[in-house]
This record gives C-alpha cells, sequence and structure tokens, in this order.
C-alpha cells in the first residue's frame, strides 16, 4: 500500500524541488544540479519509487501512445500544460500525438476519432465542452480520457484542475473590494461548462455576498479574441463598469489595450484580474493581477492519473476529480 501511494509528487514534496526536476532527473537530463540530483535520487530510493513500474505493466497493449487534444496551439496556458503532460508521459515511455482541435466541435470530433482510430491507449482532453456525439462514442468505447486544466459537459470523466468557481469568486470579491458594485466579468462562450457554471457562478457567488444585484450588462460574452474584448472596453466604461474579472489573459490584455486607448487609466479609473497567469499577464503595461495556477502540476498528474487508469488500477476511482490549490498574484492592473 505504501509503494501505490508514492508519486512524482511525493517525491517532488518530500525532496523540496518542483516535479519538473524530478521528472528531469529520472529522466537523465543534465540540467539538473548535482547536489539537487542526489537529493532527488535520495529520496527516490527512501521511498522505494518505481516511475516505470507502469509502463511495464502495460507492455501487452497494442500502443504506448497517447492523445492529447489541445483547443487552440497557440494558447500558452494549454502550451504550459502540455510540458507536464510531456515529461510524465517521457518518464513513462509512451509518445504523444498532439492536436489541435480550434475550438469547433466538428473538428473535435474528427481529431479524437482519429486518434481512436490510431487505436491510442489513452486521451487527454484539454478545453471546453465535448459534443454529445463524442461523448456517446467515449462511453462505448475501452479508452480513458482525463481532462486537465479544465471543466467539460460531462461529470463523469476523470478531471485535474484547479476550482475555477472559488478562483472567480475570490477574484470578484477583491475587485468589489475597491470598486464596490461595478465590477464586470468578461468571458469567452458562455456555453462552456467552465464559463457558464463555474466562473459565472463564482462571479455571482461574490456578487451575493457582498449584497450586489447583478447587472447583465456587466456579464460580458466574447467570441474569445483580443479583438472582440478590445472593442468591449468603450461599452464597459459606458455601462459604468470600474472592475473587471476576465477568464483569459488574451481577453485580459486586449480590454487592458482597449481602455488605455480610450483614456482609461488602469489601474486608477479601472481594475482587472485574469485567470490563468501566461506571460500574457507579464509582458502587458501595466502587468496583469491574475488568479495563478500551477499549470506543469496540473498537467504532470493528469498524465499520471491516465497510466492508473490505462493500466485499470480501480484505486483510482477517489481520484477522479482532482482539485490543485490556486494563488493570486498581485501586479499593477490592481490598485
Amino acid at each position: 500500500m505504501e509503494k501505490q501511494s508514492v508519486t512524482i509528487y511525493t517525491v517532488a514534496r518530500e525532496a523540496r524541488v518542483s516535479m519538473a526536476t524530478v521528472s528531469r532527473v529520472v529522466n537523465g537530463n543534465p540540467n539538473v544540479k548535482p547536489a539537487t540530483r542526489q537529493k532527488v535520487m535520495d529520496v527516490i530510493k527512501r521511498l522505494n519509487y518505481r516511475p516505470n513500474a507502469v509502463a511495464r505493466g502495460l507492455a501487452s497493449k497494442k500502443t504506448t501512445t497517447v492523445g492529447v487534444v489541445i483547443p487552440q496551439i497557440t494558447d500558452p496556458y494549454f502550451a504550459d500544460l502540455a510540458l507536464g503532460i510531456d515529461d510524465i508521459a517521457s518518464m513513462y515511455k509512451y509518445n504523444i500525438i498532439l492536436t489541435n482541435s480550434d475550438n469547433d466541435d466538428d473538428k473535435v470530433l474528427k481529431v479524437v476519432r482519429n486518434l481512436l482510430a490510431k487505436q491510442v491507449d489513452g486521451i487527454i482532453f484539454m478545453g471546453f465542452n465535448i459534443p454529445d456525439e463524442l461523448k456517446k462514442e467515449l462511453k462505448s468505447g475501452n479508452t480513458p480520457v482525463v481532462v486537465a486544466g479544465s471543466v467539460v459537459n460531462d461529470d463523469e470523466l476523470a478531471t485535474v484542475r484547479i476550482d475555477y468557481q472559488n478562483a472567480a469568486k475570490e477574484a470578484t470579491l477583491k475587485l468589489l473590494d475597491n470598486a464596490k458594485d461595478h465590477v464586470a466579468f468578461v468571458t469567452s462562450s458562455l456555453k462552456y461548462t467552465i464559463n457558464g457554471r463555474d466562473r459565472l457562478n463564482g462571479y455571482q457567488a461574490a456578487l451575493e455576498e457582498r449584497q450586489v444585484a447583478l447587472d447583465d450588462q456587466l456579464v460580458v460574452e466574447t467570441d474569445g479574441s483580443y479583438q472582440s474584448s478590445y472593442d468591449q472596453a468603450k461599452k464597459l466604461v459606458a455601462a459604468g463598469a470600474k472592475a473587471a474579472y476576465v477568464n483569459d489573459d488574451n481577453l485580459a490584455v486586449g480590454l487592458l489595450n482597449g481602455l488605455t486607448d480610450n483614456g482609461v487609466k488602469v489601474p486608477e479609473d479601472f481594475e482587472i484580474i485574469s485567470s490563468n497567469d501566461t506571460n500574457y499577464t507579464k509582458i502587458a503595461r501595466p502587468t496583469i493581477s491574475s488568479i495563478t495556477q500551477p499549470t506543469y502540476d496540473i498537467g504532470a498528474i493528469a498524465m499520471r492519473l491516465l497510466t492508473k487508469l490505462m493500466d485499470g488500477d480501480e484505486s483510482t476511482t477517489d481520484e477522479k476529480d482532482v482539485i490543485l490549490d490556486h494563488g493570486f498574484a498581485k501586479r499593477q492592473s490592481t490598485r
């Protein structure tokens, strides 16, 4: 029992290093300081951690390939998640087929069907809702699926994520401290479960806690593009907004630049908090405050969970909705 409970996360915690460092040590990557390498190896030996045990147990499978579905391959949030997935896949001797769905239901169907046709051993699904037709196909087959860094419209699928509802509530409460009752929610499509259920519910819960009435004009749904958010800046100011919680860093930068170009000072006249803490939030000026997520860890743990599901490990039944801690990075877009 003790051996089963030892994971890469356990090793990283005991050695007081990142999961990325542990994976580099196990994979023989030379870019690790000798003292750090020895510290990790000592913990691995003490805990009797065997990273390749699952891969060996899967030797009878038809392939050693995992499909990874990304909704937007240029989005740095999903790229960061993919790093964690790739490192753990390498550790367990899996090859990855990376596919891009472009947030399009028809393309999602096509790319997942192609992965199933290639007889992948499992799929990591990143992004948004799964079409009903595809849900039926996944349920009728035996290919394990793990959703990483999101929630989708199927509560039966395993997920690794943060608590998006609570994160949205915390961000909105921070903005309400200064803006009182003039906080907007700027989001990509509300048809996606993560936005229309989790984040919207968190935003509304914060308003209710502060006894602020919901103003429909301040819930702004965009098409997810930079330009669509940029174009909303003037409308939000006209509607009386003094702050906005934004579901995506690309949209946050669009809003910031739209405000700036319309003579609205951030954060003096308008505050912004974003959601994913990618490089967009750091290279913008002013820099953008954001909810922080352990993106590498989400990807790594999702891949590790998938190896267990592919191995038929029954102990995973209690692990199918893994929620990791989020944080908050205070930057220049909030007072």
